[in-house]
């Protein structure tokens, strides 16, 4: 059996989507199960059992001889959350729970961490563990998932394999229930389809134009390409960034989305608010050498091909992965 929690989220219910794929249907799908929206994403997949998230930990002491992976991608993730005391529960508290039944049971891990952990980009982007007691995330997800990073380096004790990922921008089908916290090509493709036009942040840094902040944009097909990889590499363990590796501007995004639907663009801008104006992320990339040097050769799809296969077989269809 292989476990996925956050089982109904956006990256979740992708991976095991790919799993049903590749032939893999003894999925247990952990996840609270109370949101209708993100049920959805569940519908026509394979799951041997659903487990809430608060009975998995005596759920997994019951059936342990038969787990062979756990992806843990189940968080509390939304970046405007200020209650600590909530995130550290659910984002660090939790996650160091299936940490040691991972080792109790002798079962390999992938859990999510995040690019939010580099903060304004001080110390660069690269998956450099020497520097992660370095970085100053910029809000408390950040910080209860660089929290969970720093920790588990520090232990002597580890699951005999584990990987940390560092999700950067990931963006694709299945977010439809995350609204304000979807990637800007989901609220890109819905205002210019209501709209007939985008709004921009305005660039209030001189050293770059208007629209040409910059992401590191990476399709969450490819980001469960990586996943399904390392369940079977099951070496080099570690915290590994997962992006595309190269910084897009907004730019770029957006008359993507007005290609893929086959309109001419209009962008306009607008201020940036000034609450978070100060915290403002002008370009985010992510080192992909450590990935690679352990023997991922798939690439990443350019930023052009993930939009147009996502507005034009999901957004444009409503349809699920």
């Amino acid at each position: 059996m292989i476990i996925v929690t956050g089982a109904a989220g956006f990256i979740g219910s992708c991976l095991i989507g790919k799993l049903n794929e590749e032939n893999f249907k003894a999925v247990i799908a952990v996840d609270k199960f109370d949101d209708e929206a993100k049920n959805r994403n569940l519908e026509g997949k394979t799951i041997l059992a659903r487990v809430d998230r608060d009975e998995f930990s005596s759920w997994l002491d019951a059936n342990f001889e038969e787990v062979e992976f756990i992806f843990h991608l189940g968080a509390r993730t939304d970046t405007t959350e200020f209650d600590r005391e909530l995130l550290h529960k659910l984002n660090t508290e939790y996650t160091k729970d299936v940490w040691a039944k991972c080792i109790q049971y002798q079962i390999p891990l992938v859990y999510a961490s995040s690019a939010a952990t580099y903060g304004l980009g001080e110390q660069g982007y690269a998956d450099d563990e020497g520097k992660i007691d370095q970085l100053v995330p910029l809000n408390p997800y950040g910080d209860s998932k660089n929290e969970f990073d720093k920790w588990a380096l520090q232990q002597e004790n580890k699951p005999f394999f584990w990987a940390g990922l560092k999700f950067f921008n990931v963006y694709g089908p299945n977010e439809y229930h995350k609204n304000r916290m979807a990637s800007v090509v989901w609220h890109a493709y819905n205002q210019i389809k209501e709209t007939g036009q985008m709004k921009l942040f305005r660039s209030h840094n001189p050293d770059y134009q208007d629209g040409e902040q910059s992401r590191d944009f990476v399709y969450v097909k490819d980001v469960v390409e990586v996943c399904i990889f390392l369940m079977h590499h099951r070496q080099n363990s570690g915290i590994y960034n997962l992006g595309s590796g190269k910084a897009r501007t907004f730019l770029d995004l957006v008359e993507a989305v007005f290609s893929s639907l086959q309109m001419e663009k209009s962008i306009s801008f607008i201020d940036t608010p000034q609450d978070i104006r100060d915290k403002y992320q002008y370009f985010t990339e992510a080192t992909m050498d450590k990935l690679e040097k352990i023997g991922y050769d798939k690439g990443f799809r350019p930023l052009e091909e993930g939009v147009r296969d996502y507005v034009t077989n999901y957004l444009s269809e409503s349809k699920y992965y």
